[in-house]
């Protein structure tokens, strides 16, 4: 499994976003601004993550984004899933049900069974408030 751009930056946008989201709205060419990403590309991403209710648009001069709710409510694997697509490492365990002729016979099932529960495990246990947090202290900045 190997995030994409997309992934990366979705994080990088919901982190910014929910930084300065305290002074309105936050046009995405601040976040293009700040983060070194066309802002094109935060165009298509943005629409990905307001589709699914993750972020709230505002049009006009004054327009941008802020986050739907609270930086807490929102998991690191939640927005992954939503911009990467399912974080199975094998295609047999992207659906509920494994339709793999071989899985009952399969020798390496389990490993990737357990690779798959680590890290869904792993991103759904750091929250966006956890990135804002992180990137303040690196930063030494505070909201």
């Amino acid at each position: 499994m190997k995030i994409s751009t997309k992934g990366r930056y979705a994080l990088r946008l919901m982190t910014d976003v929910a930084i300065h989201q305290a002074d309105g709205l936050v046009p995405l060419k601040d976040v293009a601004a700040r983060q070194g990403i066309s802002v094109k590309y935060l165009e298509q991403i943005a629409s990905t993550l307001s589709k699914a209710e993750l972020l709230r648009s505002g049009r006009g001069a004054q327009g941008g984004y802020c986050l739907a709710r609270d930086p807490a409510l929102y998991t690191v694997g939640a927005i992954l899933r939503i911009t990467e697509g399912n974080l199975a490492p094998v295609a047999c365990l992207e659906t509920s049900e494994n339709h793999c002729e071989r899985c009952d016979a399969c020798a390496t099932l389990d490993f990737w069974t357990g690779l798959y529960a680590t890290v869904n495990a792993y991103v759904d246990r750091f929250t966006l408030a956890d990135l804002v947090r992180a990137e303040q202290e690196k930063t030494g900045t505070q909201t």
